[in-house]
């Protein structure tokens, strides 16, 4: 089984990177982490947003692995403990498939990405930097491994 993230956005800045980076090694050990990023639609004066919407959601269910679990970042999914997160990343483990988490663009996801999404999971209802989500999830994903192998990363 392997996790990947598939974020709409335009090359992260180097702490971001270099943050994930470290995140996806850390992973390695429990689950194989990649990053898939989409390229935004355009945007501007005289452009639709919404074609902007929609064009970044056909890539994004281009990039999605078959038989994935979808997963959707959105801030009205469901907020999890780091606890329960843990618990989710087992109940998805046992479902055998690779698994997709989707970060959206400025406007969020396309209809078609939220109807393709098995589930919604909302980090907070703060409006929060997409690049600062991708690290934010990565880290998440981490803790949540670390505390089903009984690594003491989580202290809580």
């Amino acid at each position: 089984m392997k996790c990947r993230l598939i974020a709409t956005g335009e090359r992260a800045p180097s702490w971001v990177a270099q943050g994930f980076a470290e995140y996806q090694k850390r992973l390695s050990h429990w689950l194989p982490f990649e990053l898939v990023e989409i390229e935004p639609g355009l945007r501007g004066k005289g452009r639709d947003p919404q074609r902007a919407i929609e064009d970044e959601g056909k890539r994004v269910l281009a990039a999605l692995p078959k038989n994935a679990h979808v997963v959707a970042l959105e801030v009205t999914g469901k907020p999890y403990s780091s606890e329960q997160l843990a618990r989710r990343l087992e109940h998805w483990r046992t479902l055998g498939r690779d698994i997709a988490l989707l970060i959206g663009g400025p406007e969020g996801h396309a209809p078609d990405v939220v109807a393709a999404a098995h589930e919604k999971w909302s980090l907070s209802p703060l409006t929060l930097p997409h690049m600062l989500v991708r690290l934010v999830v990565a880290e998440q994903v981490y803790r949540a491994a670390a505390m089903l192998a009984n690594h003491p990363y989580h202290r809580a």
